[in-house]
């Protein structure tokens, strides 16, 4: 008899011998996750390379940077300065060539890969400038799909969490995500991001594929929810403004190789709002980071 529960499309469903709908390392998922808590990041005296031809080329030089547990921190820069390869770098989807990666003292480049994925299902997400929805799905069934990936079935719990997600961020849980606006889809993104209650949400460029009136809606409900959830954050921007309006740090990186320029906290209290802008503080820090971005550009250009 059919399930009484909707759950992920058999289609999109991993199988296994003899058993429909089998998941990878579930099992390990419910042991191994509990095992690794994780709070501040500390980078010690990273070097990355990639191949270019015979030779080898640096594209991140990063002798130090600690994080603070819950902070909310943005990445800034040119061009080709390594923001998008340093968050693969404290996720785990890329090692260093040499130096440290640690939350909390863990360093999961120690991990086999198989256990480092398990590690960051459990506790990190994940927001694109793409939604990377599927269109037939419904919003509910995207937010919880990758949960699907480490677990034999969706807890209630989490479904519930997955429709208050939803719920706070104005979008109807059975709608197909074809049918959504663009805010929408990327409303459901960020639920997507906040459902498994990650220890640190990654984002690159959430806002970048948006109209000025509905990246605003946007950061607005993105201050909410971190303030609400206390999360540690970073997320990759080219708007200066964004950047001052929702990070409490904003490191500049420079490029190639890629480098921490300069970082500049962002002394404004919360709650932030849209009228943050408009005050003299907002704008001393905004022309600051630009006035550093901008100098980088300028560089690149010689």
């Amino acid at each position: 008899a059919p399930s009484p529960r909707r759950e992920l499309p058999q289609a999109l469903a991993f199988s296994g011998p003899g058993q429909r709908g089998h998941p990878r390392r579930a099992p390990e998922y419910r042991t191994f996750a509990k095992e690794c808590p994780m709070s501040g990041l500390e980078l010690h005296d990273i070097l990355l390379t990639f191949p270019e031809g015979t030779r080898r080329r640096t594209i991140l030089d990063i002798p130090s940077c600690t994080v603070a547990s819950g902070e909310c921190v943005a990445l800034a820069g040119a061009s080709g300065s390594g923001k998008r390869t340093l968050l693969n770098l404290i996720s785990g989807l890329i090692l260093p060539d040499r130096g440290t990666v640690r939350w909390n003292g863990f360093a999961p480049g120690e991990l086999p890969e198989p256990r480092r994925d398990v590690w960051r299902g459990r506790h990190i997400g994940f927001v694109f400038q793409d939604f990377q929805l599927f269109p037939e799905l419904e919003a509910l069934e995207n937010v919880l799909l990758p949960v699907t990936f480490n677990r034999w079935s969706i807890p209630e719990a989490l479904r519930r969490r997955g429709q208050a997600l939803l719920k706070r961020m104005n979008v109807a849980p059975s709608q197909k995500a074809r049918l959504l606006s663009r805010g929408e889809k990327q409303r459901v993104a960020i639920a997507r991001g906040y459902a498994i209650s990650p220890q640190v949400l990654l984002m690159d460029e959430p806002f970048g594929a948006l109209d000025a009136q509905t990246r605003a809606q946007l950061q607005a409900d993105l201050l909410e929810l971190w303030e609400k959830e206390n999360k540690t954050c970073f997320f990759i921007t080219h708007d200066v403004e964004e950047a001052v309006l929702l990070a409490q740090r904003v490191v500049i990186m420079s490029a190639r190789p890629g480098r921490i320029n300069k970082i500049v906290d962002i002394d404004i209290p919360y709650p932030r709002t849209q009228e943050t802008r408009l005050t003299n503080r907002f704008t001393e820090l905004k022309n600051d980071i630009w006035a550093t971005v901008y100098s980088e550009y300028l560089e690149e250009r010689k």
